[in-house]
């Protein structure tokens, strides 16, 4: 068999049956491709609707609305977080200096009379600052005095009840 085509290329002494055999590697190769696109088409179908089930939603939103609204509703989130820890550290601030620390220690300031009914009265905040107030019942009437109580210290001599409500009032845990 003898072709121009083939003279002209410089194939012209070529057996035949080798054009035939690349024919057929070509077609089967050409098989081969085709089924590999047709499997390859069908996972990207069913990706496809996948995706597509992922970004409806139940109530039709998509994924993407969704995400959307989950990172507006974080930002504000993280905020309000910032603005509430400000908050809770100016109350914490503010806290300390608040009468929290207190204890009473009830007594008969006189032997004749009964009922305990006198009592020193210990008020303190978280430093130890505060007051004691010393309520003394007698049979002639009542009298308060009061004492002014500074880093769990008091400048003026104590009785021995006052002591013990300072003691008490300082001992509470907080």
């Amino acid at each position: 068999m003898n072709s121009n085509i083939l003279n002209s290329l410089g194939m012209g002494s070529m057996d035949p049956g080798i054009f035939v055999i690349i024919a057929a590697f070509a077609c089967v190769l050409a098989l081969v491709l085709l089924i590999l696109l047709c499997v390859q088409a069908s996972k990207v179908k069913k990706l496809s609707g996948r995706l597509d089930r992922l970004c409806a939603g139940a109530a039709g939103e998509s994924l993407e609305e969704k995400l959307g609204q989950i990172i507006e509703e974080n930002q504000y989130l993280s905020t309000t977080v910032e603005e509430h820890k400000g908050k809770i550290k100016d109350l914490y601030r503010r806290q300390e200096k608040d009468l929290q620390k207190t204890a009473m220690v009830r007594y008969d300031a006189f032997s004749q009379l009964g009922g305990q009914l006198s009592y020193a009265l210990a008020v303190l905040d978280q430093h130890d600052d505060g007051f004691l107030l010393n309520v003394v019942h007698s049979s002639e009437g009542s009298y308060s005095y009061a004492k002014q109580v500074e880093a769990g210290a008091c400048k003026l001599e104590l009785s021995e009840e006052e002591a013990r409500a300072l003691e008490q009032a300082k001992a509470v845990k907080l």
